[in-house]
């Protein structure tokens, strides 16, 4: 069957930036180019109005990410009034809580049930695993890599032959360093003070504790007073309200007198041109990345990454010849990786980068994301549910 003329409804809480939140779009955009109708259910958020500007329509729920059990039932009521009037064919959640409403509203409605695990859940006690559980129940449990798959092998067995894995990917129209206008990289070195012949390392990541700001701090400490050219590090990301973790960081780098080589500049609009004015990224998470949406959109700009040993990074990064990878919770180990791509110069870091594009252009587009979700989706609605 063809999806032109089918209603999908895809539901995750927020549409603020992150994996899951621009995988939305991507799908939507792709079901929009190939005559379907893209519904979205969330609370909405910083990217809305991107996903309505494809041509896809948001349904707004304030409490659409809501864990209260009377609220989730209610939800699946509201689901399933949606489900009646748009006529939808097929349901997709990307997170907990409202897959609980949907998976409710979908099999109440007998509709196929997709979910996709964009993340790896910790599951410490048998009520939080039933939790989890919820994203195993697709009729199709999708996993954006291998690490992820492997983990919902693992914590949930019956689910191992629904499984299906697509990575990723990234939007190589939109990542292309060729299409980078050199004042959009002045804008941001100005904004970010970055002086010309300065070698620019960036950590591009919400600022949250896993993310490795504390070890990238303590490496930059390691590398302060190494003879050399020039670095200035960069945090950019949105700190979501935690001043705390954003004061201590500050005391961190004031601590290790990197005032003038470290800073947190919030959040990024444009990451395209903040990858291509990196001459390094950082990657340093001390817990596994379910993905590695970084390492993945920097390699496509060109930029060398170094990765965490741990979680998927390693299925993105091919160590030595398009990045580097390192043990989480190591900042003399960082700190040697850093210096290493200090070491090669321009040429060494602008042939590992080149490797990289080569590499993400072969394995990791959104295209082939677009193209394996619309797969799915066609064999579900082909079959009865």
């Amino acid at each position: 069957m063809s999806l032109s003329g089918a209603t999908i409804l895809q539901v995750i809480p927020r549409l603020d930036t992150g994996g899951a939140e621009r995988t939305t779009l991507e799908v939507a955009e792709a079901l929009i180019a190939a005559g379907a109708k893209a519904v979205v259910v969330s609370a909405g958020g910083r990217l809305e109005g991107e996903l309505t500007r494809l041509g896809a329509e948001l349904i707004k729920i304030d409490h659409a990410g809501t864990k209260n059990p009377i609220r989730l039932y209610g939800n699946a009521g509201v689901f399933s009034r949606i489900i009646s009037g748009y006529k939808v064919d097929l349901v997709h959640a990307r997170s907990r809580a409202p897959a609980w409403s949907a998976l409710w509203a979908a099999r109440r409605m007998k509709k196929p049930f997709v979910t996709t695990y964009h993340g790896v859940y910790n599951a410490k006690s048998p009520p939080k695993r039933f939790y989890n559980s919820v994203m195993a129940r697709g009729d199709v449990v999708i996993a954006n890599s291998e690490f992820t798959a492997a983990h919902v092998r693992q914590e949930h067995p019956s689910a191992a032959d629904r499984i299906v894995t697509i990575p990723r990917g990234v939007d190589i129209k939109r990542f292309d360093p060729d299409r980078i206008t050199p004042s959009r990289r002045a804008a941001l070195a100005k904004e970010w003070r970055v002086e010309p012949d300065t070698i620019l390392i960036v950590l591009p990541a919400r600022l949250t504790g896993w993310k490795g700001h504390r070890e990238a701090i303590a490496a930059a400490a390691l590398l302060r007073d190494r003879p050399g050219p020039s670095w200035r590090m960069v945090f950019a990301g949105d700190a979501q309200g935690r001043r705390g973790y954003v004061e201590e960081l500050s005391e961190l780098i004031a601590s290790h007198s990197l005032d003038g080589r470290v800073a947190m500049v919030g959040h990024c609009d444009d990451m395209p041109a903040a990858f291509a004015l990196a001459n390094i990224v950082i990657a340093p998470s001390n817990e596994p990345e379910a993905f590695g949406r970084v390492a993945a959109e920097a390699g496509a700009m060109g930029a060398p990454v170094i990765g965490s040993s741990i979680g998927a990074q390693g299925e993105i990064i091919e160590a030595g010849r398009t990045g580097l990878i390192v043990p989480p919770l190591d900042p003399p180990a960082l700190a040697a990786a850093m210096a290493d791509l200090l070491d090669r110069g321009p040429e060494g870091r602008e042939a590992m980068g080149a490797a990289a594009r080569a590499r993400i252009r072969e394995r990791f587009t959104t295209s082939a994301l677009q193209q394996a979700t619309l797969a799915v989706y066609d064999r579900l609605i082909g079959r009865p549910a």
